[in-house]
């Protein structure tokens, strides 16, 4: 049965040193710390002003938490299967990475991870622990799976799932 999206939608992984209730409370502290000074100093120094640039460069830092962690700009991380690319973008901030069908030499399909491997020696590897919940991982796999046969690219599958044999190339 074919999928109706060729877009799998990617949580980011928590691998953030400071979480985002953390980055959110150092913002929101920030913040009221330099109203506090604000209301408290009436004038009294010549430097008044560096508080109000101050609380800007604070509410620049809590909008930037936001938007990079929450969706506000739709799916901020995917991987998308297009007819002659695979495309995985990791984050809002954070470049998309194109990979051409012609320029796959094969992809490898492993529990945790999609490798991809390039005519010119390098190797990718995308990792499917963002990939949340049963159907999406499963969608992903038949997404490869039809990639790969769709352009005659090698595909070695050890997940175990689908109708090949474990760990045997498979050839399409």
């Amino acid at each position: 049965m074919p999928t109706a999206s060729t877009r799998i939608r990617l949580q980011p992984a928590n691998n953030a040193r400071i979480p985002f209730w953390g980055q959110m409370s150092f913002g929101i502290i920030w913040a009221g710390y330099t109203l506090a000074l604000i209301v408290a100093d009436s004038g009294l120094n010549d430097m008044h002003f560096l508080h109000y640039v101050f609380l800007v460069f604070s509410i620049i830092y809590m909008g930037y938490v936001l938007v990079d962690n929450a969706p506000v700009f739709g799916t901020q991380s995917y991987l998308e299967f297009t007819p002659g690319y695979i495309v995985h973008k990791n984050g809002l901030f954070r470049p998309k990475q194109v990979f051409a069908a012609e320029s796959i030499s094969r992809l490898e399909l492993v529990p945790q991870q999609v490798r991809v491997y390039m005519r010119e020696e390098s190797t990718y590897a995308l990792s499917l622990r963002e990939v949340r919940g049963r159907k999406r991982k499963r969608q992903l796999r038949e997404q490869v799976r039809r990639f790969a046969t769709e352009h005659q690219i090698p595909l070695h599958d050890t997940t175990g799932s689908g109708d090949e044999v474990r760990g045997e190339e498979v050839r399409r």
